[in-house]
């Protein structure tokens, strides 16, 4: 099994959130006020971190709650980050 890293389950959420709504990575950076270049470094799984600020904005471009964006079933089967 798998076990995706917390900026991995996120990324991952904001492609399948993009997928669904058949958008880009760009048009996302337009809809929520922000870089295509901040978009596609919280896509770049070379990346570790991303902010939750910057979470946030997307959201709001997509018109979402970040209870909406975290209630995906990969957030609830992180393993702990503290080892």
């Amino acid at each position: 099994m798998v076990h995706l890293s917390v900026k991995d389950a996120v990324a991952n959420r904001f492609i399948d959130l993009c997928r669904t709504r058949n958008m880009k990575a760009n048009e996302l950076a337009t809809l929520s006020g922000v870089t295509p270049s901040t978009v596609y470094s919280m896509l770049d799984s070379r990346r570790r971190d991303v902010s939750i600020i910057t979470i946030k904005k997307l959201c709001d471009g997509l018109d979402i709650t970040l209870g909406e964006f975290f209630s995906a079933p990969a957030f609830d089967s992180l393993e702990q980050e503290i080892k």
